[in-house]
């Protein structure tokens, strides 16, 4: 006779997944000490890009850094949220509402660029100070490293920006702040901040990209200059890229590189001549 006391009814496969689904997330806060009425901080409630696709002001140009920095304000807030700091995510929400309903308090920010570097300072990584922590490229099982054009699939914004650039001997130089694509001329540039400074622009260098590598995990990128050469490079001269127009100030910076390393040839790009040529 069959026994049909351990064939107890199961739920249906879609169900089972549709549970797991559910449970993990919950198990997430359980752990963290979290109520599972964990919806109350509604970072949607914002409605951040709707206040940026409709509000003429919020799309101004000079408020550009300000619609990146709600965002990142709202980052913030996801973060505190997946932590259960509920609280403390309203508050931030309450700051973007605060900025969207009135973004010219962003001129009332002080303006005290001494206060201000110190405050940054704390979130400059302090093995880039200085220059000259050693990397790992004599590592034995380290891959060559690879051109920006021969990446495949391409170099995304995110994965550059924040990056540390080593010199071509392997030491710290500095770390990605920016990066200005589609110049006329079709020289592209990574803004370097190096010295253990915050802030692009001060103490900063300007990088064509068609002189930076990078190795296989896209973790480092490389000057094709050594540490040394680095000195050579002229500093950014502004904060505002007013630079970018400075056709002469360009010229000399991007010299430099094509003086201490042949132009590297560019898909789809030939190499600027260069003007030490020999006579037949």
């Amino acid at each position: 006779m069959l026994d049909t006391r351990s064939q107890s009814k199961k739920p249906p496969v879609g169900n089972n997944m549709k549970f797991v689904k559910v449970a993990a997330p919950l198990a997430l806060f359980c752990a963290l000490g979290v109520s599972p009425a964990f919806a109350v901080c509604n970072i949607s409630d914002a409605k951040l890009e709707e206040a940026v696709l409709k509000s003429p002001e919020l799309r101004k140009p000079e408020n550009r850094y300000l619609v990146h920095d709600l965002r990142t304000l709202r980052d913030a807030a996801f973060v505190l949220w997946t932590y259960g700091l509920h609280d403390d995510c309203e508050r931030v929400l309450a700051n973007i509402r605060q900025l969207i309903a009135a973004p010219s308090m962003a001129k009332l920010a002080g303006n005290d660029e001494d206060l201000a570097d110190e405050q940054l300072a704390a979130g400059e990584p302090k093995q880039h100070e200085g220059g000259g922590i050693q990397g790992n490229r004599d590592a034995p099982d380290a891959r060559p490293l690879i051109n920006l054009d021969d990446l495949g699939p391409g170099l995304r914004v995110d994965e550059i920006v924040g990056s540390e650039v080593r010199s071509s001997d392997d030491k710290i130089v500095g770390e990605v702040r920016n990066v200005v694509i589609g110049t006329k001329d079709r020289w592209d540039y990574a803004v370097v901040a190096s010295g253990g400074f915050f802030i692009a622009g001060r103490d900063s260098i300007v990088v064509p990209l068609r002189y930076l590598q990078v190795n296989e995990e896209r973790t480092s990128f490389y000057l094709r200059i050594s540490s040394a050469d680095v000195k050579a490079v002229p500093l950014m001269p502004d904060q505002k890229y007013l630079w970018l127009a400075d056709e002469a100030w360009r010229a000399k910076n991007d010299a430099i590189f094509q003086k201490l390393i042949p132009d590297p040839v560019r898909s789809g790009t030939p190499s600027v001549p260069q003007a030490n040529t020999d006579s037949k």
